[in-house]
Parts: structure tokens; sequence; C-alpha cells
């Protein structure tokens, strides 16, 4: 099983492919990981150092990969944070062409823009193109929920406006929307739903005291990992939130600002705490 994944990649921390590598490869995945950004730290600490890398480095990157028969060997490709629209273009025409060239390849797109405390956090040419030149190619998608707001266009407060919002931005294949609070979630509880053509499915999990840089990066590594492993969508949507609430309850316990990604390791496969999806009967 082979991913080519397209992602940030930080010196230190964990965000990007610098939280998704890891645990993809903890499941047994074989990942070819493409840097957009080359940086010293996420933002959020008093320096960063390092660039987003041009398009024709980006370009450049992913047509040696298919030239050493990635495309063709792999399963899923998923992208996450572009740092330009410019990469937000090459990635899309890469996509494209590797679904022409292997039709049964897979591609998840977890779009990063923004988040619910900080509004949009990219340049403001970035979210257009990836609603109208990356959604369109992807087999799955995982926004936040202001992501997904964001996105559709549209206020999604009750689990109707949610089905409905998603039902009508992607007509085919699964929209996973994490950190989802609606009206009628439990207070102290946040969940992830998915949302496909003719099902969907919820599950929740306790609000932990705590919101590090990375969650949506590790979440999606995570559920394409279930995925490729055989699981349907609400099992891989279980094991997704089951093991990254695991990492985050470890986390909140160091106290740390960084995900605790490497002493977490066995806990990928094998989280100590099951929650369960629900069918939304609707």
């Amino acid at each position: 099983m082979n991913v080519i994944s397209i992602q940030s990649q930080v010196a230190y921390g964990h965000v990007g492919n610098s939280a998704a590598v890891f645990p993809m490869q903890m499941h047994g995945i074989d990942v070819i990981a493409v840097p957009t950004t080359l940086l010293s730290n996420r933002p959020g600490y008093p320096t960063i150092r390092g660039r987003v890398l041009d398009r024709e480095l980006v370009a450049d990157l992913l047509r040696g990969i298919e030239e050493r028969g990635a495309v063709d060997t792999a399963t899923m490709i998923l992208s996450g944070y572009l740092g330009s629209a410019d990469n937000a273009a090459v990635i899309a025409d890469f996509v494209a062409r590797a679904k022409a060239k292997n039709p049964t390849l897979l591609y998840c797109c977890d779009p990063v823009l923004g988040d619910r405390d900080r509004g949009l956090f990219v340049h403001a040419d970035i979210p257009p193109l990836v609603r109208d030149l990356l959604c369109p190619l992807a087999d799955i998608i995982t926004p936040n929920h202001f992501e997904f707001e964001w996105l559709c266009g549209a206020k999604t407060a009750s689990i109707d406006q949610v089905l409905n919002a998603a039902r009508a931005f992607m007509a085919r294949g699964t929209v996973v929307i994490t950190s989802a609070e609606l009206a009628d979630t439990p207070k102290g509880e946040i969940e992830t739903l998915a949302v496909e053509r003719g099902k969907a499915f919820r599950v929740r999990t306790p609000k932990l005291p705590i919101s590090p840089n990375g969650t949506g990066d590790l979440f999606a590594a995570l559920l394409v990992a279930a995925r490729l492993r055989g699981a349907d969508t609400p099992d891989a949507l279980s094991h997704a939130a089951s093991a990254i609430f695991a990492v985050l309850e470890r986390t909140a316990a160091s106290g740390s600002e960084e995900m605790r990604i490497v002493e977490s390791a066995e806990l990928f496969a094998r989280p100590q705490r099951k929650f369960e999806c629900i069918a939304i009967s609707k």
C-alpha cells in the first residue's frame, strides 16, 4: 500500500507531513512524502524560518516521483497545506494526470484553510482554488466544521443542514467533517461526521482542553490508513477518531504544545479506548 502525501514539512514539531507520515507508516503504509513548504516550525512560535516552495520545485518533485513509477503503484494521494495558490494549481494538475494514468487511484483532499478560532489563516486566493480545483477531483474530503461551512457557503448548525450541504457540495465520494459542534451535540463532547450520497455516520468523543496544531493532518492520515487497510467508512471513522483522541489525551497529560506523535506509536493501530460510529438515518 503506497500513499503520495503532498503537504507542509517542518523540522521541529508535528504538522503536515511531519504529523502524517509516521502514523501511516505505523499502519504498514509506504509513504512518498512531497513537501509544499520547508519550515523550521509551525506558525505560532516567536520565530519561523524556511519558506513555501515555489511551484516549479513542487511540480519538479511530483514529476520526479511520477518518473519513478509512484503513480502506478500508489493507492491514494493525500494533500494538505498548500502554501500558495500556485501550488494548488500544480497539485490539481498532478492529481488529474495521476488519476487518468491510474484509474483505481483515490484522492483525499484535506482542505487546510482555517479554523473556528482564527478564521481563514491562508492567503485569500487559496480557498477558492481548493474549492474549485481540488475538491471536484477528490474521493474524500476532510474539512473541519469551519472549513466545511466556508467550502459549501452555508451555516450548518443542525444535522439536517450538514447532510444537505455535504450532499449538495459533493455529489460523489465521502465528506468527513471534523471538530463539529451541532445543536444536538452533548455539552463537553465534539463529533466527527461522514456523509455519503445514501449514508451518513457520526462519532462523538470527549472534548479535551487542548487544541494543538496538526490534529487535522493527523486525522486525515489515520482515516486514509484505515481505509487502505480495508475498513469501510464507519469503521475508518471510528478508528481515526479513537486514535486521535488517544494521542490528544496523552498530549494533554504531558502539557506539551506539540502532539506526542512518536510516544503514541502503539496507539495508532490499537487505541486503548474505542468510540463507536452511529449511523444517521436521514
